[in-house]
C-alpha cells in the first residue's frame, strides 16, 4: 500500500508538472530563462518546478494568497509618473504587481553579472570624477563637451566641488540577448530606485515558499544593505552620524519604497522642508530645535536639490545645500550632478572609456548606441533609420529617461519623416539604438506557465571594500509577448531574483555583533513634520470615533424607537443637529434622519463624515509610514474598506452594524498604540492629538446635551457618547441627573473619557517634551496646560453652564494652537541657532 501511494503521488506530481508546462514554447528568436531550445528545462529551475508540482491547485493558490496578502497588508505600492490626485494623494497608488514565479540564476552566471555591474559602477564614478574635476576626457576628445553640457543633469555650480557627482549607489537595467549574453540597457545614477521593492519581493515569496530558499540555497539580501549602510557611515565625519533619506514626498512614484528603506535601515526620512542650512551646516528641524545632518541619501533629482543655485522653481530641495557641499560639511549620496552619466548619449562612448580609464573591455557591453550629436553617427542612424529604435539623448527638464523609445519600423510614413527631420535639425537630442529582443521568463496564466519578456535591474553600493553587488534584484515582466522595453507601467509585473549557490547560505542580519551594540532607549530625534503628522493622525482618528458614536446613537434610537419616551424626538434632533454642525451630515429640512446618518457614515463630500475623516487619517499616516507598524497600517485599510459606501442602499440596522464594527477597529488601533508604541516623542504627539480632540469633542457634547432642564433622554445620550453609562450606573441608583452627569464627563479625573482626564494626560505629555532653552521659564504649551489643569481641579459641577463649558473648549483649542506654533512651525525657531552647537 505504501508503494502504491508513492506511485500515485509520483504520477500526480508528474501530471501537475506536465500541466504547468503544457504549451510552453520559447518565443521565436528569444532566449528563454526556463527552457532550453531543445525543450528541456534548465537545471537551475528543476527544484522550483518540483516544489510547484508537489502542491495541489488549491494549495498553490493558498501559497499565492500568502504572498499577495503580504503585499496588501504592508501596503506595498507604487505610482506611474504623472498619475496623481492632489485632492486624494492615496488615490494614485497602485498595488505592487507581484509575479509569483521568481527568476532563477545560477551562482556562476551571477558572478559574471556582478563583476560587470561593479566594473560599470567604477567606470561611471571615474567619468563623473573627471567631468566635475580636471576635465581630461573632454580636453583630449574622448568625450564631446556637448554630450555633457547638453544634459540638464550636468550641474555647472558643482564644477570643481569635492565629491560632486560621486556615486554611492548604482543600478543597471539588463536584458539578455538571443545568444544568452547579458547587455546593459540603461544606467541609473541619479537616484536609483527599486532596491526596497526587491526586498519586498523576497519577503513576499519567502512567505509563500519558505522551504525553497533552503532547498535551492538562495543568496540572502541583508548583507548588501548592511554594506550599503556601512558605506554611508564611512563617508561621514562623526563617529555616530545622522543619516537622512531625502524624499520628494508621498506623491513620488516610489514613496513607499523610500519610507520602507528608511525604517529598514534606521535612517531619518525627511523632506526638503525638514532641512535647513545655517553657518555652512545642514540641520533637521526637530521638536528639540536644529540637529545636524551628516549624510543625505537623496531620492530627488539633483537639479531640484537647491533652489538657490540650481532650479529656482524647486519646492523639494534645501536652500544653501550646494554651499554646504562646497564647504565639505555634508555628504550627499548620490552626489549632485551624478545624473549626467545616466543619459543615453554617453552610452555610445562607454566601450572606449572603459579602455581609456580602466584599461579593460566592458564585461557587460551596453546596447549598441549612436549619439546623433556627431555627424558620422547621425549619418549611420539616418541611413539605417528603419532598423533603429530612436530615444531621447537626455532627460527632459522635469521629465524622465524612462520615456519609451520609438520603434521606427512601427511608424507610418508621415511620422517617420517627421522624426527624420527632427534628427537632422537637432541631432544632439536623439540617439539611435539597436532594437532589443528581450529574453523571456515564466509567468503563471490560467494554471499554466507562459513565457513573457523581461528586464533585470541589478544594484551596486560603494563600500570601504569596493563595490558590492546585491545578489539578486528585481525583474520587470511585460504582459505583451512582443514587448521591446519594460517599465513599471500598466500591464507590467515584478518578480524576485533568486541567485542560487552550490553551498548552504548562512543567514545574515542587519543587527551589529553583540559586542558592538550601543545601548539606547530613545529612538533618535523627531522631525517637526513627523510630529505634526502624528498629532493630526491622533486628531483625525478621534474625530472619526466621535462621528461613529453619533451615528450609532442616532441609528440605535431609530431602531429601538419608543415614541412615548420623554425627550426621545428632542434627543434625536440634537444628535442630528450636532452631526450637521461639525460637517458630518448634509443640512436641510425634509431630509430623512436615517439618510443623514448614513451620509455621516459613508459620505466623502462632507468633511466631517467618518469615511472622509478616516481617509484623512490614512493620508496623514502615509506621510509617516516608516513610523507605523504593519498591524497599524492594516487597520487603516480595514477601516477604509468598512466605511466604503455600499453599491446599494443599506438598512438602518446594517448601517448601525458598520458603525459598531468600525468603532471596534478604532479600539484595536488604540490598543496597538497604547500597548506596542514606545513612549517616545512620536507616541506623545499622537496621544496629545487624541487627548485634545477628545476633550474638545466632550465639551461640545456637553454643551448640546447637558443644559438646565434637559430631558433625561438627552443626558443618557451624553453618557452613551462618552462611553460612561456603566460608570454612572455603578455610582448612582437614580436615572441620569444633570450635575452628576456633568461631573462625570467634565471634571472626574478618574474617568478616561472626561475632559479633566484628558487635561491631566496633556499636562503630563507636554511636560515630557523637550524645551528649547534652559532658562527655567515655562513655554506656552505647558503654561496653558497648567492653567487648564487648575481650572478642572477647582471647577464645580453645580457651576458649570454653556458659557463655562465653552471656556474649557476654547482653552483646549488655544492649547492646540500653542502646540502647533511651538513644535510644528517649519520656519526656524529663534533659539534654533543656539541649539546647533549642542546637536
Amino acid at each position: 500500500m505504501a508503494l502504491h501511494g508513492r506511485l500515485n503521488s509520483a504520477r500526480t506530481r508528474g501530471e501537475r508538472r506536465n500541466a504547468l508546462l503544457a504549451g510552453y514554447r520559447p518565443l521565436p528568436g528569444a532566449y528563454d530563462e526556463l527552457m532550453a531550445p531543445d525543450g528541456t528545462v534548465r537545471p537551475q529551475w528543476e527544484p522550483f518546478l518540483a516544489e510547484w508540482s508537489g502542491l495541489s491547485a488549491d494549495e498553490l493558490q493558498r501559497r499565492f494568497g500568502l504572498a499577495d496578502r503580504h503585499v496588501r497588508d504592508t501596503g506595498v505600492s507604487y505610482r506611474v509618473h504623472g498619475d496623481v490626485d492632489a485632492n486624494d494623494p492615496l488615490a494614485g497608488e497602485r498595488a505592487w504587481p507581484l509575479n509569483h514565479a521568481p527568476l532563477v540564476i545560477t551562482g556562476a552566471e551571477w558572478q559574471v553579472i556582478a563583476a560587470g555591474v561593479a566594473q560599470r559602477a567604477q567606470l561611471l564614478n571615474a567619468v563623473l570624477g573627471d567631468i566635475y574635476g580636471p576635465g581630461r576626457l573632454v580636453r583630449e576628445g574622448a568625450l564631446p563637451a556637448a554630450a555633457i553640457t547638453g544634459s540638464p543633469d550636468y550641474l555647472r555650480p558643482l564644477q570643481g566641488t569635492n565629491g560632486a557627482g560621486q556615486l554611492q549607489t548604482y543600478a543597471a537595467d539588463l536584458g539578455r540577448g538571443p545568444d544568452g549574453r547579458w547587455w546593459i540597457l540603461g544606467d541609473k545614477t541619479q537616484a536609483p530606485s527599486g532596491a526596497g521593492y526587491a526586498l519586498e519581493n523576497r519577503l513576499a515569496l519567502g512567505r509563500a515558499f519558505p522551504d525553497l530558499f533552503r532547498t535551492m540555497n538562495v543568496e540572502r539580501l541583508a548583507a548588501f544593505f548592511q554594506s550599503f549602510r556601512t558605506g554611508l557611515v564611512a563617508r561621514a565625519r562623526r563617529v555616530e552620524p545622522r543619516i537622512c533619506l531625502l524624499t520628494p514626498g508621498q506623491l513620488n512614484e516610489s514613496y513607499f519604497e523610500q519610507a520602507y528603506l528608511a525604517r529598514y535601515l534606521g535612517f531619518l526620512l525627511v523632506e526638503g522642508g525638514d532641512l535647513v542650512m545655517r553657518d555652512g551646516l545642514v540641520h533637521v528641524r526637530t521638536i528639540a530645535g536644529f540637529k545636524r545632518a551628516d549624510v543625505i541619501w537623496r531620492r530627488i533629482d539633483g537639479d531640484f536639490a537647491d533652489p538657490l543655485e540650481l532650479n529656482a522653481a524647486s519646492a523639494l530641495g534645501v536652500p544653501g545645500l550646494v554651499e554646504a557641499i562646497r564647504q565639505d560639511n555634508v555628504v550627499v549620496a548620490n552626489g549632485l550632478g551624478s545624473g549626467v552619466v545616466e543619459s543615453r548619449a554617453l552610452m555610445s562612448f562607454m566601450p572606449a572609456l572603459a579602455r581609456d580609464i580602466l584599461g579593460e573591455e566592458l564585461i557587460l557591453p551596453n546596447i549598441a548606441t549612436w549619439w546623433c550629436g556627431q555627424p558620422h553617427e547621425r549619418r549611420i542612424v539616418l541611413d539605417r533609420l528603419d532598423e533603429m529604435s530612436i530615444a531621447p539623448a537626455f532627460r527632459a527638464n522635469g521629465g524622465s529617461l524612462d520615456d519609451q523609445p520609438v520603434l521606427v519600423a512601427d511608424l507610418d510614413r508621415t511620422a517617420r519623416e517627421r522624426l527624420r527631420a527632427a534628427i537632422e535639425q537637432r541631432g544632439l537630442d536623439h540617439v539611435g539604438q539597436e532594437v532589443v529582443r528581450l529574453s523571456t521568463m515564466p509567468v503563471l496564466h490560467d494554471g499554466r506557465l507562459e513565457p513573457r519578456p523581461m528586464t533585470l535591474r541589478v544594484f551596486a553600493a560603494a563600500t570601504p571594500e569596493g563595490w558590492q553587488v546585491m545578489p539578486g534584484g528585481f525583474c520587470r515582466i511585460s504582459d505583451e509577448t512582443d514587448a521591446r522595453a519594460v517599465t513599471m507601467r500598466s500591464g507590467v509585473r515584478s518578480s524576485d531574483v533568486w541567485v542560487t549557490s552550490d553551498q548552504p547560505v548562512e543567514p545574515v542580519t542587519l543587527l551589529p555583533s553583540p559586542d558592538k551594540i550601543a545601548i539606547r532607549r530613545i529612538v533618535g530625534i523627531l522631525p517637526s513634520r513627523a510630529a505634526d503628522n502624528l498629532f493630526w493622525l491622533g486628531r483625525y482618528l478621534e474625530r472619526t470615533e466621535a462621528t461613529l458614536r453619533l451615528v450609532r446613537a442616532v441609528l440605535g434610537r431609530l431602531i429601538n424607537a419608543d415614541d412615548q419616551a420623554p425627550g426621545h424626538a428632542e434627543t434625536i434632533k440634537r444628535l442630528v443637529n450636532l452631526l450637521v454642525a461639525w460637517g458630518a451630515a448634509p443640512a436641510g429640512r425634509g431630509k430623512a434622519i436615517a439618510s443623514q446618518a448614513t451620509s455621516a457614515l459613508f459620505g466623502l463630500e462632507e468633511y466631517g463624515a467618518a469615511a472622509a475623516s478616516i481617509r484623512e487619517a490614512r493620508r496623514t499616516a502615509s506621510v509617516i509610514r516608516e513610523r507605523l507598524s504593519v498591524d497599524a497600517w492594516r487597520l487603516f485599510g480595514d477601516l477604509q474598506r468598512q466605511l466604503t459606501a455600499p453599491r446599494k442602499p443599506v438598512s438602518e440596522g446594517e448601517a448601525f452594524e458598520v458603525a459598531d464594527s468600525a468603532l471596534k477597529s478604532l479600539a484595536a488601533f488604540s490598543g496597538l498604540s497604547q500597548e506596542n508604541m514606545v513612549r517616545g516623542a512620536g507616541w506623545r504627539f499622537l496621544d496629545i492629538g487624541r487627548r485634545l480632540e477628545r476633550g474638545v469633542t466632550t465639551c461640545r457634547y456637553a454643551r448640546h446635551f447637558a443644559e438646565s432642564g434637559t430631558p433625561g433622554n438627552c443626558l443618557d445620550a451624553l453618557l452613551d457618547l462618552t462611553d460612561s453609562q456603566i460608570t454612572y450606573r455603578s455610582r448612582y441608583q437614580l436615572g441620569a441627573a444633570l450635575q452628576p452627569v456633568l461631573d462625570l464627563v467634565m471634571l472626574d479625573p478618574y474617568n478616561p473619557r472626561s475632559v479633566a482626564f484628558q487635561v491631566e494626560r496633556l499636562d503630563q505629555e507636554i511636560a515630557a517634551l523637550p524645551t528649547l532653552s534652559d532658562d527655567g521659564m515655562l513655554e506656552e504649551p505647558r503654561r496653558l496646560a497648567l492653567r487648564l489643569a487648575a481650572e478642572c481641579r477647582t471647577a464645580e459641577a453645580s457651576r458649570l453652564d454653556r458659557a463655562s463649558i465653552l471656556l474649557f473648549e476654547q482653552l483646549l483649542m488655544g492649547l492646540s494652537n500653542a502646540v502647533a506654533d511651538r513644535y510644528f512651525l517649519q520656519n526656524a525657531h529663534p533659539e534654533g541657532s543656539r541649539m546647533t552647537q549642542l546637536a
